[in-house]
């Protein structure tokens, strides 16, 4: 991640913030995301798809009674943030925030003043024992009850080497059963080899080039959990509002999965 905030080079939050309609982007970030469209016009496809895959995500949880959530990696807020979908419905629901970037972080504190249930914390991911023993995160989410984690649109910028199902497990094994965790992930469904080419060299300019992943590589990241129907799918398939809308050849033009999966109680059958 770009450490300074200061707009020097491009940043993947900050594009994807620019990608989503939003303002707290920066010259650089803009000239990357549309160097991108033009060669790869799905490239915004992902991020709508994404974002709204998260809020069909969110409010059901809210419906099953969750009202515990920890968004790693969570970027620059916008339209639709986790905490105004989930208190529309509940309001006593809690939303722990947590990205190294630090426009997101300190877009999100303003958005988030006077709201005593939700937080921000500056943090990376992969440090999960900083994470977890955070004020902002400890000291809101009540991890004896359930808990739902999302990991969403943030396990692309770990690399193998930084062992994303390992970081996942951490995560997974504070949570109680009947916890959650939502993930998404950009993967090449209808890229061509030269639209590959393209995303990997505008993100190599960033501090956190993104590793695209299949839906059987995303699936093995949720060891431990048994994944709810339908499985890991296509972003746009994921329950859609409308269930009687059929799933379209365009669906794979988000390039990009999702999933929800539940820990199961302790003796339940987990797995896939």
């Amino acid at each position: 991640m770009d450490p300074h905030g200061d707009g020097a080079v491009p940043n993947l939050a900050r594009m994807y913030d620019y990608y989503l309609g939003g303002s707290h982007n920066f010259a650089v970030d803009r000239a990357a995301a549309d160097r991108a469209v033009r060669t790869v016009p799905h490239a915004r496809t992902f991020a709508l798809a994404n974002r709204a895959f998260l809020g069909r995500v969110v409010r059901l949880l809210v419906a099953e009674g969750i009202d515990q959530f920890l968004d790693l990696g969570s970027g620059v807020p916008t339209v639709g943030n986790v905490h105004e979908i989930a208190q529309a419905a509940s309001p006593a629901a809690r939303v722990a925030y947590v990205d190294i970037e630090p426009v997101a972080v300190g877009v999100a504190a303003r958005v988030l003043a006077g709201n005593p249930n939700a937080t921000i914390t500056h943090a990376d991911i992969r440090d999960t024992e900083a994470v977890l023993t955070a004020p902002g995160v400890a000291g809101l989410l009540d991890f004896d009850r359930p808990v739902a984690v999302l990991a969403i649109a943030i396990l692309h910028a770990l690399p193998d080497a930084d062992d994303p199902a390992g970081v996942l497990a951490a995560y997974r094994d504070a949570c109680c059963p009947g916890s959650y965790l939502a993930v998404s992930h950009l993967a090449a469904t209808s890229f061509s080899t030269e639209q590959q080419k393209t995303v990997h060299e505008v993100l190599d300019e960033t501090p956190t080039p993104v590793t695209l992943r299949t839906r059987e590589q995303l699936a093995a990241m949720l060891t431990g959990y048994r994944i709810l129907e339908p499985g890991v799918t296509l972003l746009p398939a994921w329950r859609p509002d409308d269930p009687e809308h059929p799933a379209t050849a365009a669906d794979i033009d988000a390039n990009g999965y999702g999933a929800l999966a539940r820990l199961p109680e302790p003796g339940a059958r987990a797995g896939r």
